[in-house]
């Protein structure tokens, strides 16, 4: 391995960190503030670029269909608790009315829009738009009601939440593979290297997204609500902090990070409704590095994941995935050696 293939490798592996670094951050996010490790996170991945790849085929995505079923199902469990809660029937109307309007209103959009072949900026904003919408929903389905279950209860969830919509992305995308144009289909050759515009996208929007975050948390009340919920969340509820409203805002972030990552990935690789797994999978993989905890450890895990996953790739293609993953093993164990083990519920 001479330097120029050395510096081909980096650049990939730093490319492919860049995403799994918002993938990371994304399952730290959630879990700090829900206590789910949440698995399904590429699944959002591979919706927002199968979406894509329907809207520029002119077609109307699945996930419309899979989102209005999904909106229904939660507006009928938003009216049947808020009228047994206070059995004020207009009340608990208008709160599944209010769970409605998003979904209905960017599935109308999107159902008029695929025919009509718009340019591929607006297109992505209407994927954009779909999967994020999946966020509160899938919260409000699966989690709200356990939200006070152990994180072991929550991790089985998560599972379940996993295959229905892996069963559910075969059903809507079908078992054939897309890849998407991308965003910006230029070269630029800086020595040995051939840099993309796509691989420039990529940096921008992960180091733009990570740089909101920071200031979304650090800087707006919301965003310092969910802190507060991440830190103590009995406390949080008593300061009149809604965990239901934290919980549902945190999976919307997770959908909208999930859905971005998908449509940067998905002009570099062939993505298939069951890709998201193992995207997901190196994210979660960077997360643990971070011990599940900490934003900027997982942004140097992710980095680091991606590296290691194109160095491998040169020297032992067929066990990258198997070298990724193992790095998990070493990691957990040092520490578990280096913290006390405590009961769950505590």
């Amino acid at each position: 391995m001479d330097f120029s293939i050395a510096s081909i490798l980096l650049l990939d592996g730093v490319t492919n960190g860049a995403v799994y670094a918002l993938l990371g951050l994304a399952t730290v996010l959630v879990f700090t503030v829900t206590r789910v490790i949440f698995i399904p996170q590429g699944e959002f991945v591979a919706y927002g670029a199968l979406t894509l790849a329907m809207l520029q085929a002119g077609k109307t995505p699945g996930t419309v269909w899979l989102l209005l079923c999904l909106a229904a199902v939660a507006s009928v469990m938003e009216f049947m608790q808020r009228w047994q809660h206070n059995g004020h029937v207009v009340r608990a109307l208008k709160a599944a009315l209010k769970t409605l309007v998003f979904p209905v209103l960017i599935s109308g959009v999107t159902i008029w829009a695929a025919p009509q072949q718009l340019s591929l900026w607006v297109q992505a904003l209407l994927s954009v738009g779909i999967v994020t919408a999946f966020g509160p929903l899938v919260y409000r389905v699966a989690y709200q009601s356990l939200e006070a279950a152990t994180p072991l209860v929550l991790l089985i969830v998560s599972v379940g939440v996993h295959f229905a919509m892996t069963g559910l992305g075969l059903l809507f995308f079908g078992a054939e593979g897309s890849r998407n144009p991308a965003f910006w289909d230029v070269r630029f050759s800086l020595g040995a290297l051939s840099i993309t515009g796509q691989t420039l996208i990529i940096f921008a929007v992960s180091a733009a997204l990570i740089v909101l975050l920071w200031l979304y948390f650090e800087k707006s009340l919301r965003g310092k609500a969910l802190r507060a919920t991440a830190v103590n969340r009995t406390g949080a509820r008593l300061m009149g902090i809604s965990s239901h409203t934290s919980g549902q805002l945190t999976f919307l972030m997770a959908a909208l990070i999930g859905a971005l990552s998908g449509l940067l990935i998905g002009p570099t690789t062939t993505v298939f409704y069951d890709s998201g797994f193992l995207i997901g999978l190196k994210g979660f993989v960077a997360a643990v590095i971070a011990g599940l905890s900490s934003y900027p450890g997982a942004l140097l895990g992710a980095l680091f994941v991606g590296i290691v996953e194109s160095f491998g790739a040169f020297w032992a293609s067929a066990f990258k995935e198997v070298i990724v993953f193992t790095l998990v093993l070493p990691i957990l164990l040092v520490r578990s050696l280096r913290s006390g083990h405590s009961d769950e519920e505590h």
